[in-house]
């Protein structure tokens, strides 16, 4: 269970956690104490208690990806070490083995119960993270009810290093994401020249409507973050395939990419989303050419 909640960002709502696991299996973990479940309903790793020793040890704050996850957000990688910031002033003596630190210069309304607040916790992981990794924590946060409006403002204050990422990942944000799976695959996307893809937009065909995890409509292009793993149960699977087939048929191009590709081998599939954009910009050349062809 605890390996399904870090693949999830290390905190989940019920419904997310059921599409992967059982009822008996989520009821089980939580008896268990693997698992638990806070006052907002989200279920979380059980490692609160230590990282807060950890805080307390190196006099610091948790930041970045850490706070995250505590502020219920979930992340593209869960850290293996919490993170934290301490002064730039402050001496550690021998080796740091416990704990992954940054140093920041924080006043006391940027902390609260030794976490830093959530609007200090986004502007940090906009800056810091890299691309992929803020673009999941703000689609979450987002998802979780943070305010986009407030989301972009902290990104147009931003100043500085990491400032130009910052309002890149505000504008580019959005709630309509499951999880920093399809965030992450969104991330890479944006990284092609040309493919301009958005999260669950409608397409209405006439003889079917769905909502694919991302769409460039003018390309007819569908990237769906897809594997038997995160769709659940094999009914859904067989509703996935025929949806894939319909698009298919109506002149969509669907491509369909698995977990472990698009978070540990981005390189091969950005370079599979840039030979698919140039054959999706030829299709299109073709259409408007033959427009009664098409």
């Amino acid at each position: 269970m605890s390996d399904v909640l870090r693949d999830l960002g290390g905190v989940a709502r019920r419904k997310a956690l059921l599409s992967v696991v059982s009822r008996k299996e989520l009821d089980l973990a939580v008896a268990a104490g693997d698992v638990v479940r806070d006052a907002r309903g989200l279920y979380a790793l059980l490692e609160a208690d230590e990282e807060m020793r950890v805080v307390e040890k190196y006099g610091g704050v948790l930041g970045l990806t850490s706070a995250a996850v505590r502020h219920g957000w979930a992340v593209r990688t869960v850290p293996a070490k919490p993170q934290l910031f301490i002064s730039r002033g402050r001496r550690i003596r021998g080796p740091v083995n416990d704990a992954e630190l940054h140093f920041a210069e924080l006043q006391p309304e940027d902390v609260e119960d030794q976490v830093t607040v959530p609007e200090v916790t986004l502007d940090h992981c906009l800056r810091r993270l890299p691309f992929s990794d803020a673009l999941a924590v703000a689609d979450s946060a987002l998802r979780e009810g943070f305010g986009s409006r407030a989301l972009i403002e902290i990104a147009d204050l931003a100043r500085g290093p990491g400032a130009p990422q910052a309002r890149r990942v505000a504008r580019l944000a959005s709630a309509k994401a499951a999880n920093p799976f399809e965030s992450t695959l969104r991330a890479i996307a944006a990284d092609v020249p040309g493919l301009d893809v958005r999260p669950q937009v409608r397409i209405d065909d006439g003889a079917f409507i769905v909502r694919p995890d991302l769409v460039d409509e003018a390309l007819r292009l569908v990237l769906e973050a897809d594997s038997f793993e995160w769709h659940g149960k094999r009914v859904a699977l067989a509703e996935d395939t025929r949806r894939y087939n319909m698009l298919v048929v109506a002149g969509w191009m669907v491509l369909r990419f698995c977990y472990e590709d698009v978070m540990f081998d981005p390189d091969s599939v950005h370079q599979t989303l840039v030979e698919a954009q140039a054959l999706a910009e030829l299709l299109k050349s073709l259409r408007e050419l033959l427009p009664h062809a098409a």
